[in-house]
């Protein structure tokens, strides 16, 4: 699988906030998008994955593997919102998930350990601090399997040894032939990514 951007550019509000992007992403290989605030690093990874149109160029997935025709199927999106309910468990969101987007490399309970909250599946989502809230939407990572995965400053909230877990499991993901694409602030300490330097839109 291969992710292809093309004289891309992105609005918001009607207005222009990045133009004529050029970028491209195989098997195994991750994509950290940096900048300051407002240069469009969210924009972007909203526009690739399909929940805003572009206004100009184009963002396709070549080598299309039959499994995941389109970005829209192949990918996992994590923004600045966790996308769980407060009122549920933790695991009646990840089953959610689940069923939503389909089986994945590790069943919910393996998921919650490998994102550190192992023994808490039972609780309410609103019950967790904030750090844990972003390790449960982590783990919606790893319950369902989609090779590309969007990451908006996925570390937000997280203490170093949990940033540290989630680098592991960024880069498990990429030896297993996934697409890492993150719009970030801070190293993600991704062996060999790739770089793309957003700038500010006048």
């Amino acid at each position: 699988m291969r992710l292809i951007a093309e004289n891309l550019s992105g609005e918001r509000g009607g207005e222009p906030v990045f133009e004529d992007i050029d970028f491209f992403v195989e098997d195994g290989e991750s994509l950290v998008i940096t900048g300051p605030n407002g240069s469009g690093k969210s924009t972007l990874l909203r526009v690739v994955a399909g929940f805003l149109p572009a206004a100009r160029g184009s963002v396709r997935i070549a080598e299309v593997d039959e499994t995941f025709p389109s970005i829209a199927s192949a990918c996992h999106y994590l923004g600045h919102q966790n996308a769980m309910k407060t009122a549920l468990t933790v695991t009646e969101n990840l089953v959610f998930w689940q069923q939503f987007c389909g089986k994945g490399r590790l069943d919910i309970g393996e998921a919650l350990d490998a994102v550190g909250l192992d023994g808490i599946g039972h609780l309410p989502f609103g019950y967790l601090s904030t750090g844990q809230r972003r390790r449960a939407a982590i783990a919606k990572l790893l319950v369902s399997h989609r090779p590309l995965w969007l990451l908006d400053e996925p570390t937000a909230g997280l203490d170093k040894a949990s940033e540290q877990r989630f680098t592991g499991l960024m880069g498990t993901h990429c030896a297993a032939g996934g697409i890492v694409m993150a719009a970030t602030h801070l190293p993600l300490g991704l062996e060999r990514a790739k770089t793309l330097e957003m700038g500010r839109q006048s």
